[in-house]
């Protein structure tokens, strides 16, 4: 039951962001393979939500926000330049997966392609962030003398 609160601590976590899952899942020492899983998870669940029902969230996005405005900033930029896929790959570690999801349903992205595309990222980060937390705490870790 433990490992139960622990895992839904980290994937509620993980669907508001990625970063602050990882070392929410440390704190509560669980091991790294199922802090990346459960802040992936998180991430996913929440891009997911936002993506397939981001019509309306488009909607509302393009009645707030002049197109001028959008082609000024770096997810722009990385739009028009790797379209989805890059899109997809650095949002989770530039915005978070949330709101780079709303970004990708705001400048049109189809949502099949935007959803594989940020769950990869999402992963991807996800053992990255996750790998890099654990073996900079191994460092700090001092071995049992006997």
């Amino acid at each position: 039951m433990d490992v139960l609160w622990k895992a839904g601590s980290v994937t509620l976590s993980g669907m508001f962001e990625l970063w602050a899952a990882i070392p929410v899942g440390f704190m509560l020492q669980l091991p790294p393979v199922l802090i990346g899983i459960f802040s992936a998870v998180g991430a996913i669940i929440s891009a997911g939500v936002v993506i397939f029902l981001g019509g309306s969230l488009r909607t509302w996005l393009l009645k707030r926000v002049e197109k001028r405005s959008k082609r000024q900033g770096r997810m722009w930029q990385i739009w028009d330049k790797y379209g989805v896929v890059g899109l997809g790959l650095a949002s989770p570690l530039l915005t978070g997966a949330p709101l780079g999801a709303a970004i990708g349903i705001s400048l049109g992205a189809p949502t099949k392609k935007l959803m594989l595309w940020m769950s990869v990222g999402i992963i991807i980060w996800s053992v990255l962030l996750t790998a890099g937390v654990a073996f900079g705490l191994l460092q700090f870790m001092v071995p049992e003398t006997k």
